[in-house]
């Protein structure tokens, strides 16, 4: 096995990866991701024990058990550039020795369960509803950055999103994956279902203005009508298709579940966001557990 450059992976001084500095030990398989911080200590009040608890930056990490259930939950920040870094590293945590810095020869697939915030896309799906995603459709372009092999059902996706909604590709080249299909079986009729797109900020890219005016002033209008095979768009957020991609492409099973705090359609927002992520929590693990 060809050994890692340590300017490529790199440990810090007690032996754990540097950005979310966790060592192997320290992960357990079942990986619930969040974006705020605040929010691993309302995952993790759920835990009957917890075994570890780290923090680098805006990565805070506990890890422990659900009755007989390990599980992490890990903050990552907002944003696709964050997931690059922490799924990337996540993955090395389980899948590479950091002793010989040589990729294992048996690899360890992660259960990776974002749970999150967004803003619905359809007048039907209202506040404070929980969404869990079919697809992550990326307008944040992190993906094109790695060679991979797109599947004919993404590829025939993507063309009729080109084709109906006419997106300017000066601004994106967006990409498509889906989510775990053994994951997503999991999740019943209490979730709204369908195709997540991921943006790479919070106003101009997902068509707000304050002071400056959006590029696409119809995007919100034209992913509320863009329809496929049954598909249709159902939120928006800023994390989803970059889990998607790069865990599809290391060899992981990914899930989305967001609660909906805003529906872009009907310009409402939660009265009580905090109350509505407790929600979602505690459906979540019910289905994790």
């Amino acid at each position: 096995m060809q050994k890692i450059p340590a300017s490529e992976l790199i440990i810090n001084e007690r032996g754990a990866i540097y950005h979310i500095n966790l060592r192997p030990e320290e992960l357990a398989d079942t990986v619930i991701l969040v974006g705020d911080p605040e929010r691993v200590e309302k995952v993790s009040k759920h835990f009957d024990k917890v075994e570890h608890q780290l923090h680098h930056r805006e990565f805070i990490t506990h890890t422990g058990y659900i009755g007989n259930k390990r599980l992490t939950v890990m903050s990552t920040g907002i944003g696709p550039d964050n997931i690059d870094i922490a799924l990337n590293e996540l993955d090395a945590v389980a899948n590479i020795d950091f002793t010989t810095q040589t990729i294992k020869p048996n690899v360890t697939a992660l259960n990776i369960i974002r749970l999150g915030t967004s803003g619905a896309l359809q007048a039907d799906i209202p506040v404070d509803s929980l969404v869990v995603s079919t697809h992550g459709l990326g307008f944040d372009n992190l993906l094109n950055y790695y060679e991979y092999q797109i599947a004919e059902s993404d590829k025939n996706l993507i063309k009729a999103f080109m084709e109906q909604t006419q997106m300017d590709t000066s601004m994106t080249v967006p990409y498509v994956f889906p989510s775990s299909e053994s994951l997503l079986n999991k999740f019943n009729h209490r979730f709204f279902k369908g195709i997540t797109v991921t943006a790479p900020g919070f106003y101009g890219p997902q068509g707000r203005e304050l002071r400056l005016k959006s590029k696409s002033r119809q995007l919100i209008d034209k992913l509320t009508h863009f329809s496929h095979n049954g598909h249709r768009i159902t939120n928006f957020e800023m994390e989803s298709s970059a889990i998607f991609g790069l865990g599809k492409l290391l060899g992981h099973e990914c899930i989305s579940i967001n609660v909906v705090v805003a529906n872009r359609v009907i310009q409402q927002y939660s009265k009580d966001g905090n109350a509505a992520v407790e929600r979602l929590i505690e459906k979540a693990l019910e289905v994790i557990v």
